[in-house]
């Protein structure tokens, strides 16, 4: 059953949408409830001609760290497709273009408290181009072979919860 909303109130500070709701819960009790309206992003999961995974090391200043990740981003524009700016983030990111795409779905890291949905991918037959980094991007390129990258996650020190996602759905799908 669905929650009924009695009252709804939307701010956006900065890139961030915030709404409050007033519901009345299946069982009567009324309650306020608060979450994050969030854009939609995408990960992708870079793999070389030698079998390499194209990893970042990037600067994120919310946790004060260096951390290492996937190349993703947030759709922008409700015109974009996710494949669109998958493609986009890849080559602005790593500086690749890819000839052949996985699409490995999509999930919600924190359906509890944000509306953000990520669509997944696999990018492979890549060619170099430029990098195109915005200038509040701080990142490292690595190529690790897919054991180096299962040592990480297995570590702890891969906590990129899209790039953990997308690693997963990639080897289910394809083992």
């Amino acid at each position: 059953m669905a929650w009924k909303i009695t009252n709804s109130n939307k701010q956006k500070v900065d890139r961030f949408g915030i709404t409050v709701d007033q519901v009345v819960l299946p069982n009567g009790e009324e309650k306020t409830f608060s979450y994050l309206d969030f854009a939609k992003g995408v990960c992708v999961l870079p793999i070389t001609n030698d079998h390499e995974v194209v990893c970042l090391r990037q600067y994120r200043h919310a946790v004060n760290s260096w951390e290492w990740e996937l190349p993703a981003g947030m759709i922008d524009s409700e015109g974009d497709s996710p494949l669109e700016v998958a493609k986009r983030e890849l080559e602005e990111e790593t500086g690749y273009v890819a000839e052949h795409w996985l699409e490995l779905g999509s999930f919600y890291p924190s359906p509890g408290s944000t509306t953000e949905e990520i669509f997944l991918f696999a990018a492979a037959g890549l060619t170099a181009t430029e990098q195109r980094l915005e200038t509040s991007e701080q990142i490292e390129l690595h190529y690790l072979q897919m054991e180096e990258l299962k040592e990480l996650v297995v570590k702890g020190d891969f906590k990129h919860g899209a790039g953990l996602a997308a690693i997963l759905r990639y080897k289910f799908m394809t083992d």
